[in-house]
């Protein structure tokens, strides 16, 4: 199918159509009883546009503000010395040191360029004290990007790298927009449909959030959690955290880290932080896994297991890695169990060891599953499994105290982080989930502290779930850092709330249309999962 991306002219039009009702002339301002969003500058022009899209469904478009034509665009260079990563939302390296600032500075205006040097400071949450990020280079203040990009031709001509910026993503508390929120709001008592999670065909490939929307008759649909998205890193699609799809635990937790817990198809919705134990058993005797339905080696977003290097704890945007691991796969994965050196032992559907193969690597039968294993783990798997006996794969997801968490076909959990808001209070916790990264400035202030499309979840105090979107990277949608996305969630009255994926993934889709404006230049991106509003079939 072909999505229709819309823009904020037409929008209106269709909300109306879609529910069913005429049409408004106009957007009205901003009801006196509704809470303004804490963005920007006092005073400013709010407007909200509510359409109902089915019993129990809302859609609500908040714009804030207007286009401030005193904000310019820049170039912001890229200071040597720092790491590179395929993702298009991966963060230049734009923050350094001051000596190390100091000496771009001086190199460029030596070559000619009007350059600055601009100190970053960012503002405490609940788990990192903020401050002095570092130091960032930039050259002139344009008043169009055509102008800035120019200047950047000249500066790669002179051997530099960088980028064009618009200053109004910067994050300064006084700018004056806009903004552009969508907001999905999921009332249990009225709802009559279902709210579920979805990765498509299989959990290896990337499909777009409107596909997958249009292929299971969704009302509506929000992109849901982080996924790998470079080869490198693994399958690309694949969920980098969480995953529970009709009660089945598809893949393993970044340790520790919050996840959209929903339970009855959307009646009830939690933000839980959540680790997991596994185990094969078989002769016998057991052995623990390390991950399930993924690239074995391979850990995006770390938070795996002691031996995986750098870090057992989570690291967001990297990949970890460990030579000896115990993967279980399902059919689910893809069509083809990952290639490689190591043992694989392939189940029948009843959990009966029918084949071992090495190197690892294949088809699957009809409802069955395997386990590979790779370096030093493969000596234990060779211990467990035997033709034609038993092997038993054991998955358990537990809560931030420990406690089992139960699983029903109605149950889907979807990987996010930072958490945003717990108990209806800001509780933004960037070092926890793997944020803040060691040695690297550069990463909190392009993902953190900088505005960009975001997507949000959460539920609010009469336990609706409530879904966001904003918009970004442009002068039309300033997009949201971080901290301003929890106070987003906190002023829309969220009880707890966490960020699910965002920047180019950010999409909202309703009735087979992209009500926002992706980032990407291309277009809409295909993302790992998505999820969707379905409407009462009974």
């Amino acid at each position: 199918m072909n999505s229709k991306v819309l823009g904020a002219s037409t929008v209106l039009a269709l909300l109306a159509v879609v529910g069913g009702l005429p049409a408004p002339a106009s957007s009205e301002p901003r009801p006196r009883s509704a809470r303004a969003l804490p963005l920007g500058a006092g005073g400013l022009t709010e407007t909200r546009s509510t359409r109902t899209l089915q019993p129990g469904v809302t859609l609500t478009r908040i714009v804030r503000g207007a286009e401030a034509p005193a904000l310019a665009w820049t170039v912001e260079l890229s200071i040597p010395g720092g790491a590179t990563s395929p993702d298009p939302d991966a963060p230049p390296t734009a923050l350094k040191d001051r000596a190390s600032a100091d000496e771009l500075t001086s190199d460029v205006g030596g070559d000619g360029f009007d350059a600055r040097l601009e100190e970053v400071t960012t503002p405490a949450v609940a788990d990192y004290a903020g401050g002095s990020l570092g130091w960032r280079v930039r050259v002139g203040r344009f008043g169009a990007q055509s102008a800035a990009t120019a200047e950047l031709a000249r500066l790669k001509a002179a051997g530099y790298a960088g980028s064009a910026v618009y200053t109004g993503w910067d994050g300064d508390p006084a700018d004056r927009g806009p903004w552009r929120v969508d907001v999905l709001t999921i009332d249990p008592h009225r709802f009559r449909g279902r709210l579920e999670p979805s990765y498509g065909p299989d959990l290896e490939n990337r499909e777009r959030t409107s596909e997958l929307a249009a292929a299971a008759g969704a009302t509506a649909a929000v992109n849901a959690g982080f996924f790998v998205l470079d080869p490198k890193a693994g399958a690309p699609g694949d969920p980098a955290g969480v995953g529970v799809y009709d009660g089945r635990l598809l893949s393993e937790p970044v340790s520790g880290r919050p996840a959209l817990v929903i339970r009855d198809s959307g009646r009830h919705t939690g933000v839980t932080r959540l680790t997991w134990q596994g185990r094969v058993a078989g002769r016998g005797a057991s052995q623990p896994l390390d991950g399930i339905d993924r690239v074995p080696g391979l850990i995006r977003n770390c938070g795996g297991t002691a031996d995986d290097t750098p870090t057992s704890l989570p690291l967001h945007d990297a990949t970890c890695t460990d030579p000896d691991e115990l993967v279980a796969f399902t059919r689910e994965y893809g069509g083809q169990t990952p290639h490689g050196d190591g043992l694989e032992a392939v189940l029948d559907s009843h959990d009966r060891v029918v084949e071992l193969r090495s190197p690892r690597g294949g088809a699957l039968p009809a409802g069955g599953s395997s386990v590979q294993a790779t370096g030093n783990r493969v000596a234990g798997l060779t211990a467990l499994a035997q033709a034609g006996k038993p092997l038993r794969v054991e998955k358990t997801l537990r809560d931030g105290d420990g406690r089992r968490v139960p699983l029903s076909s109605t149950t889907g959990i979807l990987n996010g982080g930072p958490e945003l808001v717990r108990d209806g209070r800001l509780h933004v916790t960037p070092a926890t989930d793997g944020m803040v990264q060691p040695g690297n400035a550069s990463f909190y202030y392009g993902w953190v502290h900088k505005r960009n499309p975001r997507t949000l979840a959460g539920v609010d105090a009469a336990g609706r779930t409530v879904l966001v979107t904003a918009d970004g990277r442009g002068t039309a949608a300033l997009g949201l850092s971080i901290p301003e996305s929890a106070a987003v969630a906190r002023s829309l009255g969220l009880r707890d709330a966490v960020n699910l994926d965002g920047g180019g993934s950010t999409t909202l889709v309703v009735d087979g249309a992209v009500l926002n404006t992706p980032s990407d230049a291309t277009g809409e991106r295909p993302v790992g999962d998505a999820l969707l509003i379905l409407p009462d079939r009974s």
